[in-house]
């Protein structure tokens, strides 16, 4: 079956053993009942890891899956889920991991679903993938390298068009906070790098040419043509600028739409670019609405900008391209390249240290601080974790935590008079990183995650403090909470076993549209416009929040199971104003119909996004050995509860939750997802009307329903 002609999969998955050596490939046909990507991976996790498996254990599994829109043509589905058990938080349960950059079309073009990899070496290899040419082959001359080297050097080796996904140091070593970057800049994080590590697997190396097959290539081409001509915004689907333009009715200066007259790709090649006013409706110039290097680092970052760079079939180029000379003279690499949190950790750590370094008062040392820190960071495989890395080196540095608890030798390797506003040296970041990364010292407790070194060095005041910013008990931070839309940012904070990475809301949110215009739009989408509030102005719970928390897990799952870029999808809103500012939410599935030949309706596709959720959910279940979610696996932090002790909850200025509130939230929540309204698991109604009875009879079995 896997040698006929599959339209949007390829329907063949790739196994490796690392242990006996062993390559195989299988059918993806069992799995698509749960789409591709994030609901394929958590199936065979669910499938073949037992509960109580660790995750350096060679009975775990690291799980690489692309989804059925991958490589076809449709606009931003260039992403890819990995799928593993956690580092770094309790019971170290499945996680998935995401990334960008080339790798999941290289997959796709090389004929695979997926990659399963499971075993573990006894020394280091990297796997090269040519099509059907699959080799596990000695990793010797890169191990120990960085990822910037390994790349470089696998890539002169095996073919300059292949993509090297890699990790660094920091997962050669075991390091729980490390990730995979491909592509140079491109990560995925979650400790997969570690897990990778573990298994001595420093890298893969994917090329492929194979066609991928479409049911409808007119279909795509059309409808890829009206989704950048008349819905989608920029980053983030910001639909409108972020200055006032011409073109524009509205304009809002927090827009990740930032190109503006005189906003230059100064270092571009040739000579200087200027992003102008592009507006909707000009295919040509989508790519130019998104700077995201002036967006997070500020106005000087134009200066150090060589273009705007992005994924596999990207129209919008979130990830920014810079040169900073200073950053190569402090020890870490000149060309700098990313688009999240590891490209602006001086914001966190400024806000605890006070160095004065900041963005108004030092801009060109900030651009410097950022891209050392960056490079430095991305070069390691060191994860970040949502900048919660960031923010736990500035807190241990400013309350002496490191001059209590490391040895005295260990602490005098490092000059700390540079992190002042008179030396603003970013030399001794890079050189605490790089000692982080060996992962045998006490300092490296710091990338054990909080729930480690807090309990460890006997700080567990930070762990439960606004300013560390721990959302669950289990160990993972904010992500997009409560300061976007209350408790709908608060309840998809606690669905998974990290940070959620959910962006449906936060793009609602951050659209630039004025609230009423947004409020118009909840009515129709989630029920009501109490669906939102103003931000920092929230009401209590009601059964449109409910609804508007639901769709926005699912669309994620959705997404991550597609594979779609959730940083821009799903199109709520348009910039387009004949259209009224309205997108259209129908997109994902009209796009499955032309690229699969299945047709399925955006309900369908949301309940399978539903069922992926809890399929997780009952891996969750039987990996923290209960069923009592609320108390055990949804526990929000107290200082959700308690911040602004001056401040009533539902009082303006404040994102104060109330406890009474916010157990209604959870228990509407759980009825939404039609799970146990007491207790937040799947019931074993939910599981036998979706076609998943031997998850239920496993759960039984094991006394978990």
């Amino acid at each position: 079956m896997a040698d006929e002609k599959s339209f949007g999969w390829t329907g063949k998955m790739l196994r490796v053993n690392l242990t006996t050596g062993r390559i195989t490939t299988e059918p993806t046909e069992p799995y698509k009942a749960y789409i591709g990507g994030m609901g394929l991976a958590n199936k065979i996790m669910y499938d073949e890891v037992p509960a109580g498996t660790e995750p350096f254990d060679p009975e775990n599994k690291i799980i690489f899956a692309v989804g059925p829109l991958t490589a076809t043509g449709v606009p931003l589905a260039g992403r890819t889920t990995i799928c593993s058990l956690s580092t770094y938080t309790t019971d170290h349960l499945v996680v998935d991991a995401h990334c960008g950059g080339m790798l999941g079309a290289k997959m796709k073009m090389a004929g695979y679903d997926a990659i399963i990899v499971e075993g573990a070496s006894d020394k280091p290899v990297y796997l090269a993938i040519h099509n059907d040419d699959v080799k596990i082959k000695s990793a010797a001359a890169v191990w120990g390298q960085g990822t910037r080297a390994t790349t470089e050097m696998l890539s002169r080796l095996e073919g300059t068009r292949t993509c090297v996904a890699a990790i660094g140091q920091a997962g050669e070593n075991l390091l729980p906070y490390s990730c995979i970057i491909n592509s140079r800049n491109h990560s995925a994080g979650a400790g997969t790098g570690a897990v990778m590590g573990s298994k001595k697997l420093k890298a893969l190396v994917i090329e492929g040419d194979k066609p991928i097959y479409v049911a409808d290539p007119k279909a795509v081409a059309e409808l890829s043509d009206y989704m950048l001509r008349e819905i989608i915004g920029s980053n983030n689907n910001h639909v409108v600028p972020s200055t006032q333009q011409e073109w524009a009715e509205f304009y809002d200066a927090d827009s990740r739409w930032t190109a503006a007259k005189g906003l230059n790709w100064e270092l571009a090649e040739g000579g200087p670019i200027e992003t102008g006013e592009p507006k909707p409706g000009e295919l040509n110039t989508v790519g130019y609405r998104c700077m995201k290097s002036t967006k997070d680092l500020g106005p000087a970052a134009s200066a150090y900008t060589i273009k705007m760079n992005g994924c596999h079939s990207c129209p919008i180029h979130c990830y920014s391209d810079l040169r900073v000379e200073g950053s190569g003279e402090a020890g870490a690499f000149e060309t700098s390249g990313n688009t999240c949190a590891a490209n602006f950790p001086w914001r966190y750590a400024e806000t605890i240290l006070k160095t004065g370094i900041s963005q108004k008062e030092m801009p060109d040392e900030y651009v410097t601080f950022n891209a050392a820190i960056g490079t430095t960071m991305d070069d390691l495989g060191l994860w970040c974790n949502y900048a919660s890395l960031h923010r736990d080196i500035a807190h241990c540095i400013k309350e002496g935590i490191f001059k209590r608890v490391l040895p005295a030798e260990e602490y005098n390797m490092f000059d700390w008079s540079k992190l002042t506003p008179e030396n603003a040296d970013p030399s001794v970041c890079v050189q605490i990183l790089r000692h982080i990364a060996q992962n045998d010292n006490e300092m490296a407790y710091v990338a054990h995650g909080d729930i480690v070194w807090c309990e460890r060095w006997d700080d567990m005041e930070w762990f439960d403090n606004k300013a560390s910013t721990m959302i669950n008990y289990r160990g993972w931070p904010v992500h997009h909470a409560a300061e976007c839309f209350g408790q709908v940012g608060m309840l998809y904070n606690m669905v998974f076993n990290r940070d959620d990475m959910i962006h449906s809301a936060v793009n609602f949110q951050g659209s630039g549209l004025p609230l009423d215009l947004k409020k118009a739009i909840a009515a129709e989408v989630w029920g009501g416009e109490d669906a939102i509030d103003p931000p920092k102005n929230y009401t209590p719970m009601n059964e449109h929040k409910a609804n508007f928390a639901w769709w926005s897990v699912v669309t994620d799952v959705l997404h991550d199971s597609l594979t779609l870029c959730n940083w821009v999808w799903p199109m709520t809103c348009s910039p387009t104003k004949a259209r009224d500012y309205r997108g259209d939410l129908d997109l994902e599935a009209k796009f499955f119909k032309a690229v699969t030949g299945q047709d399925v309706t955006t309900e369908e596709l949301y309940e399978i996004g539903e069922k992926i959720t809890t399929l997780q959910r009952c891996n969750t279940m039987r990996g923290m050995h209960t069923d009592d979610f609320r108390n055990v696996h949804d526990v929000a932090t107290k200082w959700t509860f308690t911040q602004d002790p001056d401040i009533p909850a539902f009082s303006e200025g404040t994102v104060k939750l109330d406890w009474e509130d916010w157990q209604k939230a959870l228990s509407m929540f759980y009825a939404r997802f039609s799970w146990d309204e007491q207790k937040g698991c799947p019931t074993a109604a939910y599981l036998d009307a979706h076609g998943m009875s031997d998850i239920k009879a496993d759960l039984q079995a094991e006394g978990l329903m």
